[in-house]
């Protein structure tokens, strides 16, 4: 369900705790076992990624041109969505500890 025609929701982070909430309502292992695979599922999508841009580029001769970009776009947000969902399982104050590092980060690299 979005908020508007194009698709998209308003509000990502609400996004991101109803699928917390519900990754957490099935979850198979708990504690921290499954916190630590939860961060790990994320080392997976990022492999999506690289499997996605190879795939694109037609390095694996074996394959040819398996992906198109827009593949590669797919698995470059399931990486920002798997880590946005990571950072909640940490803490419920995802937003705003993320809010604060990205004003960190954008202070360090664009200058105040």
């Amino acid at each position: 369900m979005s908020d508007n025609p194009d698709g998209v929701r308003a509000d990502p982070w609400t996004t991101i705790d109803d699928l917390w909430t519900w990754l957490q309502a099935d979850q198979p292992v708990g504690g921290r076992e499954g916190l630590l695979l939860r961060m790990l599922k994320l080392s997976e999508e990022v492999g999506e990624v690289a499997e996605a841009v190879i795939g694109a580029t037609g390095q694996n001769p074996r394959k040819g041109v398996s992906h198109t970009w827009e593949d590669v776009e797919a698995e470059l947000c399931d990486v920002v969505i798997t880590a946005m969902v990571a950072l909640r399982t940490l803490t419920p104050e995802a937003r705003v500890v993320f809010g604060r590092h990205l004003a960190r980060v954008a202070d360090r690299s664009l200058g105040a």
